[in-house]
């Protein structure tokens, strides 16, 4: 589990790449004032589902499960969502 753990981490980490939040040397000479832009992530699928996605982004670091907001019903029947709103940094 801890082998594929780590390769989660690193496939998240090639994904987001210079997106992270935290800016490099490079990043801050070029832009003294870096814009943050909000991305979405939504999560639609069953409760069960939802609720395993949030928990593995929890332990792979990506994002807490307090920061996603409560579920919601889509009206789909046993359907729920998700949303996690974060700030990137654009060049």
């Amino acid at each position: 589990m801890a082998q594929s753990k780590d390769s989660a981490q690193s496939k998240l980490e090639q994904f987001l790449g210079e997106y992270l939040d935290t800016p490099t040397t490079k990043q801050s000479t070029e832009k003294p004032f870096p814009k943050r832009k909000p991305i979405k992530h939504i999560l639609i699928g069953s409760e069960k589902a939802v609720t395993s996605t949030i928990h593995y982004l929890q332990v792979i670091g990506y994002a807490s499960v307090g920061d996603w907001s409560p579920l919601v019903p889509t009206g789909n029947p046993d359907e729920v969502m998700s949303i996690l709103i974060r700030q990137i940094l654009m060049q």
